[in-house]
């Protein structure tokens, strides 16, 4: 069963925010080669939220040194950072 990360971050600003949504659009499918799929969503001027979906924990597990590495590149940005995980119970696409 596939797991999902989700990460909410929360920036200082609109303009960090930008610069975040611009650079995990262009470096996110190489730095997480074992993504079965990842969504980012922009919820605000300064809310990001991401969501990873990886085929099992293990999975999840090895993305993570990379994930900390950027996470901690960007620390001075952020005004708060959540992070949940758990098991992906419906995953529907209506591709057309």
């Amino acid at each position: 069963m596939s797991v999902a990360r989700i990460t909410t971050l929360n920036l200082k600003s609109k303009e960090a925010a930008d610069e975040m949504v611009q650079n995990y659009s262009t470096t996110a499918p190489s730095k997480f080669p074992e993504a079965e799929q990842l969504l980012q969503i922009r919820a605000g001027d300064t809310t990001i939220i991401a969501i990873s979906l990886y085929e099992n924990n293990e999975a999840m597990e090895r993305a993570t040194a990379t994930r900390t590495k950027s996470l901690d590149s960007n620390k001075d940005n952020f005004a708060s950072v959540d992070m949940k995980v758990g098991t992906v119970e419906l995953n529907h696409s209506n591709k057309h």
